[in-house]
């Protein structure tokens, strides 16, 4: 079934979203390298860092946490309770976790030089622990002689930072040009609008080469069946304003994804 939504499905930015993220970042590389042949190489790249698990899905939340009146004591542990006056219990701890993620670089083919950088953001990069770890990445990028391109499709967390205010929408893509530094073009993006098309930089005396950020997000929506990995009869992990969910519910009425 096609996307319900013009753009992007608010009910995906939640424990979905490593899935729809690493899909993502592959369907951007597949688009660009067929563009790109033969000067450059569009790239698929992992990154590893350790941070806190984001999102906690109630039932896996349940049994981290269990509630003190069905925590079964052992023999020993009663016995060590009594001798110290206080009860005790077992419960699991929260620990970071070590994670992968994916972005993509654009390299020149002749020397391997890296000419643009894309990472399409993922909650982990706007909040917790991995917001320092990525905060530190994204610098590098700026500080370097490539281009960078951000690609911001999460309503929460925080944004790329600017000197001022930005628009008040749900989406951005931001693109940090190389020679136009510190100035950087922003698409501010409603949610009830589709993604843009986006002038991706490189070499200089090269054309820009156009990435269709619609036209991957429709992809792998259409490949990967995304309407059946989350629940739309459900409130979204990252709740609604009350005239957004009129709307939300409105467009899935309409697609025939709930009655």
């Amino acid at each position: 079934m096609p996307n319900p939504f013009p753009g992007m499905d608010p009910f995906l930015e939640g424990p979905s979203w490593s899935t729809v993220h690493a899909n993502l970042v592959e369907e951007i590389a597949r688009q660009l390298s067929i563009k790109l042949r033969p000067k450059y190489l569009a790239i698929s790249c992992e990154r590893v860092f350790i941070a806190l698990p984001d999102h906690v899905s109630p039932a896996h939340e349940s049994s981290r946490i269990p509630d003190v009146s069905v925590v079964a004591i052992d023999e020993g542990q009663m016995a060590y309770s009594a001798i110290n006056a206080s009860p005790s219990i077992m419960v699991e701890a929260l620990l970071p976790e070590t994670m992968t993620e994916t972005y993509v670089e654009i390299r020149d083919v002749a020397t391997r030089s890296l000419v643009t950088a894309i990472e399409v953001l993922s909650p982990t990069n706007k909040r917790g622990d991995g917001l320092a770890e990525f905060r530190k990445k994204r610098l590098e990028f700026l500080r370097g002689t490539a281009h960078y391109l951000e690609i911001d499709l999460l309503r929460s967390g925080e944004r790329f930072p600017m000197t001022g205010p930005l628009p008040s929408v749900s989406y951005f893509v931001f693109l940090s040009h190389a020679e136009r530094r510190p100035h950087v073009t922003a698409w501010p993006i409603s949610l009830n609008e589709p993604l843009p098309k986006i002038a991706v930089p490189l070499m200089s005396g090269d054309p820009d080469v156009e990435l269709n950020l619609q036209q991957a997000w429709e992809t792998i929506y259409d490949l990967f069946r995304y309407e059946l990995l989350v629940d739309h009869t459900r409130n979204p992990a990252v709740p609604l304003s009350a005239e957004q969910d009129r709307w939300a519910q409105a467009c899935l009425r309409n697609s025939g994804v709930t009655a």
